[in-house]
């Protein structure tokens, strides 16, 4: 076997400290959800939202959550669990920001 010496072209590699909470909760479809949601400065404002059951992960900000069929796209949901999803993200996702 011969080894490669692949070198790597870093674009960015920083370490900040973050805040994540872990939410467990049922909606009336009865689809249990295990979140992380993670706050950091990294994506202007929106939170880094991991489903901790499928593994499936979205930067999501409120204009996320308004954009028809994104939360059925990226968690695999059907409309009544994204809409409970959607209530839940509602109460602690904000806004985006951006600076110069």
């Amino acid at each position: 076997m011969t080894e490669r010496n692949h070198e790597l072209d870093f674009l960015s590699d920083s370490t900040e400290s973050t805040s994540t909470r872990f939410v467990t909760f049922i909606g009336g479809s009865l689809k249990r959800f295990d979140l992380a949601v993670t706050t950091t400065n990294r994506f202007y404002g929106k939170k880094l939202v991991t489903d901790l059951q499928s593994g499936r992960t979205a930067i999501l900000g409120t204009d996320d959550l308004e954009e028809e069929g994104y939360l059925e796209s990226v968690f695999n949901l059907n409309e009544e669990e994204s809409g409970e999803l959607r209530t839940f993200l509602i109460q602690v996702v904000g806004d985006a920001y951006f600076t110069d």
